[in-house]
């Protein structure tokens, strides 16, 4: 393994090693203003919420590390501290891309990128109508990490309103992942892309208090075929599932005993079991997947 001082490397090389290491990071696009009223455009992805109550984003507009210059957004927040914060989503992510140019100060990035600037209802600084969400904030505290070329500056973004586009809302009138379509930030020209075909559920393990994986049979825990995400899984249940339990799921699902049935009848059944069982895993059926590695041990099919 490679293991490097960060007191040894220089910025650039850090910057380097950090980007492509600490991602994907969601992106802020900020509207700011100065106090002669000139609009300013950029994107942050030093960015993140940090508190619900009181509702808290922080981005950085970090010094430059070619020639450690400040960006107009930090220098418009100095004056006026008020600020919108723009979610970024695939449709418009090279017109975000686009307003990162270090444009002279007072030229409009709206302008520039051909985004549409709306009025906010509580700050000064225009939202993005072509974002689904929107957040107005004020600023509370601006905290420099140092004076030196790279150093941020933390940027504490209290959340006084939010408005958000209905086509990207379910029926609950909630935010629906699956229509966001939101990118994020990676190393170097790297983005990546939410899509429905990357996106996955982890069970929250606080829900129930998980059995952990210290606690799986011996057989299951050192399994040949099941990896650690797949015993994780296995491990984020409550108890495992008993005789009775399984007597009652396979008689209540007949497909699962045919398919463990057929799968015992085979060379090896346990290595087939568990491969059996890593599929329903994949699709979250952890329940099922407990049924099929716990029916060989009882010998219930």
């Amino acid at each position: 393994m490679k293991t490097l001082n960060t007191a040894d490397l220089s910025s650039l090389e850090l910057q380097n090693y950090l980007q492509y290491a600490i991602a994907p990071r969601p992106i802020c696009l900020a509207s700011t203003i100065d106090k002669a009223g000139n609009v300013n455009l950029s994107p942050f992805s030093f960015f993140n919420m940090f508190s619900t109550n009181p509702p808290v984003c922080i981005f950085s507009p970090a010094r430059r590390v070619r020639d450690n210059t400040t960006k107009h957004t930090l220098e418009n927040l100095k004056e006026v501290p008020e600020c919108v914060i723009n979610v970024v989503t695939y449709d418009i992510v090279q017109q975000v891309s686009l307003s990162s140019v270090e444009y002279q100060k007072g030229v409009d990035e709206f302008v520039k990128s051909g985004l549409t600037p709306l009025r906010s209802d509580f700050v000064k600084p225009p939202r993005v109508a072509e974002s689904p969400v929107q957040f107005e904030c004020t600023v509370t505290d601006i905290i420099a990490l140092g004076e030196n070329a790279g150093a941020g500056n933390l940027v504490l973004a209290a959340i006084k309103r939010i408005h958000i586009n209905e086509n990207v809302l379910n029926h609950e009138g909630t935010i629906d992942q699956l229509k966001m379509d939101l990118v994020a930030r990676l190393g170097g020209d790297w983005y990546c892309r939410v899509t429905p075909d990357n996106l996955f559920i982890v069970p929250k393990p606080n829900r129930n208090i998980g059995i952990g994986i210290d606690q799986l049979p011996e057989g299951i825990r050192n399994s040949s075929v099941l990896t650690g995400n797949n015993l994780g899984q296995l491990a984020n249940v409550s108890s495992i599932p008993g005789k009775d339990d399984i007597q009652n799921f396979l008689v209540n699902n007949p497909d699962i005993e045919l398919q463990v049935s057929q799968i015992l009848k085979k060379g090896d059944p346990e290595i087939f079991l568990h491969k059996f069982a890593q599929q329903l895993l994949h699709k979250q059926e952890t329940e099922k997947a407990w049924i099929v590695l716990s029916s060989f041990n009882y010998n219930l099919v």
